[in-house]
């Protein structure tokens, strides 16, 4: 019987995300609904569909969207040749992508430019690493394992590497340290390119694991690094499963379990943490409490080209 449950600190909402919903929030309130925004503005239903909810209509591609629209890029980055179509349809484009990864997309680049053959590190189909891949599909290439770094034949002796910034640290450490025997003389990030987020909400799921018997993680199916915490707890030994929500939850889970960790994805608003608590309490569990609270201050800036309109807008009042 579940006699406490452990709160991991930090969980949610990291600053890109935050970023990325405020900009559709605040797109919307200056040039009201329809807002356009192309794929999830971040990975997770909820946000989603609140946002729909408000107005803003979620397109698979830039080329969906009326001419002469506004269109907010996701978090995730986009390839240059999105924001060509876009200016082709002469769309109003807010470009929402999380800083972080804009770094990413201007160290792929700049190695390209260089003549590196750029290794990528990350998920395939992600959208991170459809947008990276898109900045010099031709000299770029993608592993997602050590096998795959096993299988690779660069006819080059310029080579570098980029990651996907939401990647699980451990398994990323382990593919640089692949490549690395593979290729002694390889170019690396000056800094590492796994966001700050992704790395402690890790860190933290790993400080509570000899604390807890199960582990919650709140994120959606498609969300990268929510399923990543879901295998750090796995890899420690302690059963861990992905809900969207206090509704998935299986009271079978809580056969023979005393204390159940709950963290979540840096897409995952904080009020679907609250509603998994709740669904706690209903139960009995009076002893909720956070775990190791690490405070994180990390704020980006609105886009710029949201920022010049809204201070055009607030002139003009």
């Amino acid at each position: 019987m579940v006699t406490k449950v452990l709160l991991a600190s930090p969980r949610g909402y990291c600053a890109g995300v935050e970023r990325a919903v405020e900009t559709v929030e605040k797109a919307l309130d200056l040039y009201g609904p329809p807002v356009y925004v192309r794929k999830q503005i971040v990975h997770n239903l909820h946000v989603v569909r609140d946002l729909e909810a408000r107005g803003a209509v979620f397109v698979d591609e830039e080329t969906e969207v009326p001419e002469g629209a506004t269109v907010v890029f996701s978090a995730h980055g986009v390839a240059p040749s999105v924001h060509a179509n876009a200016a082709e349809r002469r769309l109003q484009t807010i470009d929402a992508t999380c800083p972080l990864v804009t770094k990413v997309h201007v160290q792929a680049r700049r190695y390209a430019a260089e003549g590196y053959t750029v290794v990528l590190i990350g998920h395939a189909g992600h959208e991170e690493v459809v947008g990276t891949m898109g900045e010099a599909p031709d000299s770029i290439v993608l592993v997602e394992s050590v096998a795959d770094v096993d299988r690779l034949e660069l006819g080059t002796a310029k080579v570098a590497y980029v990651t996907q910034t939401t990647l699980s640290v451990d398994e990323t450490g382990e593919i640089i340290t692949a490549l690395r025997a593979r290729f002694p003389d390889i170019h690396a990030p000056k800094r590492e390119d796994i966001c700050y987020a992704t790395s402690n909400r890790q860190w933290a799921v790993k400080e509570m694991l000899s604390e807890i018997d199960l582990l919650l993680v709140i994120g959606s199916r498609n969300s990268s690094n929510s399923n990543r915490l879901v295998e750090v707890a796995r890899a420690g030994g302690v059963a861990s499963y992905l809900i969207d929500d206090e509704t998935e939850i299986d009271e079978k889970w809580m056969d023979g379990v005393d204390v159940v960790g709950v963290t979540s994805g840096a897409s995952a608003p904080e009020k679907l943490v609250e509603g998994v608590c709740n669904w706690f309490r209903a139960r009995g569990v009076a002893d909720i409490e956070a775990y190791r609270l690490v405070d994180e201050d990390v704020e980006f800036r609105l886009p710029v080209e949201l920022r010049r309109e809204l201070a055009l807008a607030e002139a003009q009042q």
